[in-house]
This record gives C-alpha cells, sequence and structure tokens, in this order.
C-alpha cells in the first residue's frame, strides 16, 4: 500500500545520522562498567528524529534505554524502526550517554522491573500511522514551549508508546510503583499529594530532573583524582 511505502521512507529518512556530537563521556574507559540492572541510560542521539526530540524537549537526551542485564551486555530500548529490542552496550559506545539509577530500588522490584519490561519484546511501530511520523520532519518545528511535550503524544495511544522510547520505560516503572516525574501538590492541610503523570508524556530529561533517580558519573565511581591529570601546553597543538 502507498501508506506503507511513505511510511518506511519516512523512517528511514528520520533515522539517518546527521552528524555525531562532541564525545565527552566515558573517554579512556567503557561506560557500561559501572552500570547495574534497572539503570536508565540516556543517549545524544545524532540522527533526525534525535534533533527533533532534543528540540522539542529542551534538553541534550534524545534517547532512553533501560539496563537488563550486565554480564550479556544488554540492554532493552524502542525507536521507530526496529520496535522494542534487545541491544548491546556498545551500540552507544561512541555517544555521549548518562546513567540514572533508581534510588533505593530493592532486588525484588528490580526483578520485577526486568521481567515486565521484558514482556514487550517483538512489539513493533505500527508504519501505517503517519502522524507519529511525519511530526518530526521539521527539525525545529514552532511550537510554543508549554506544547511540546503534549506534542510528543500525538497520533494513536498505541503506537506512540512503541515510539517514544523514554515512554515504554516509565510504563514500566509505573508498574512496579516506581515515581518518575509525578504531578504534586499540598492540600489544605500542607500534605503532599502525588498523581502519576501518563508514561506518553514522559521524555528523556524526565529521569535526568526526576529527584528519585540517581545521576552516576562513571569517573567518579572509578575514583578519580585531578592530580593525575595530564595537561598538554599552549604550545602543543590539540588533536583534531
Amino acid at each position: 500500500m502507498l501508506k506503507d511505502v511513505i511510511a518506511r521512507y519516512l523512517t528511514a529518512y528520520l533515522t539517518e545520522e546527521t552528524g555525531r556530537p562532541d564525545r565527552v563521556t566515558g573517554l579512556g574507559f567503557d561506560w557500561w562498567e559501572v552500570v547495574m540492572p534497572g539503570d536508565v541510560i540516556l543517549v545524544e542521539g545524532s540522527t533526525r528524529i534525535s534533533t527533533a526530540i532534543k528540540y522539542l524537549t529542551q534538553s541534550t537526551w534524545s534517547h532512553a534505554a533501560l539496563v537488563v542485564q550486565c554480564e550479556q551486555g544488554e540492554i532493552l530500548e524502542a525507536d521507530v524502526k526496529n520496535g522494542v529490542v534487545f541491544s548491546a552496550f556498545d551500540k552507544y559506545k561512541d555517544l555521549n550517554v548518562r546513567i540514572c539509577r533508581p534510588i533505593r530500588l530493592t532486588d525484588e522490584d528490580r526483578n520485577r522491573l526486568i521481567a515486565f519490561a521484558s514482556t514487550m519484546i517483538g512489539v513493533s511501530y505500527d508504519l501505517k500511522n503517519l502522524t507519529d511520523l511525519a511530526r518530526y520532519l521539521l527539525p525545529t518545528p514552532p511550537v510554543p514551549t508549554r506544547f511540546r511535550r503534549q506534542m510528543l503524544a500525538l497520533g494513536s495511544g498505541d503506537p506512540t508508546e512503541k515510539l517514544i522510547c523514554s515512554s515504554m520505560i516509565a510504563r514500566t516503572f509505573q508498574h512496579i510503583g516506581y515515581p518518575i516525574l509525578p504531578i504534586q501538590w499540598q492540600d489544605e492541610s500542607g500534605e503532599l499529594l502525588s498523581r502519576v503523570r501518563h508514561h506518553s508524556l514522559i521524555v528523556p530529561r524526565d529521569f535526568d530532573l526526576s529527584p528519585y533517580f540517581e545521576v552516576i558519573k562513571p569517573t567518579a565511581v572509578r575514583g578519580f583524582d585531578y592530580r593525575q591529570m595530564r595537561w598538554q601546553s599552549d604550545a602543543v597543538s590539540p588533536p583534531p
């Protein structure tokens, strides 16, 4: 059908690389040496769809993946082209990443988290829904800031969950009752109340902003000592 042909063309166009950002994380070692199951990996992508997501969310991070197996080096992720799949750590070895770790997550809930996420393997994006693809054709669409998050949730609800990687991961954490960025307010007595934000409105940067996730800096975990830094003199030209 014509719709299928157009959808595949849009998918190929949106997932093309547009030039990788300068790599500033993980220099000198592999970031996956410090991750553990249940960690969320945020990625600074370099495709056309990554550019759109970074603009709409006003963030460095355009993609999110869930660490599921450290021994096998596997993450679970969702994207337009492949749907929900297992991927290897080194898929993002040349990109900037951020490790976000759920605070005080119990082993029992960690196992539940990964088990539930694994049930989504094989779910594919519905390429017939052109609305979910066409909205990303403009790298910087003229959308007011307050509407950008909602724009990511346009289209039919089910395909959107598969398109936005962070929505799939948010749904997994909500399954075990773990907060990301809930809507919160105080009642008349001053008690803090919370309501779950719909997973289709969760974007990659929300894991970075969330007070319930710890940002793990690999250099700090590995015992960084600034006194061991080797500095070049101004007379020496830096590498290209």
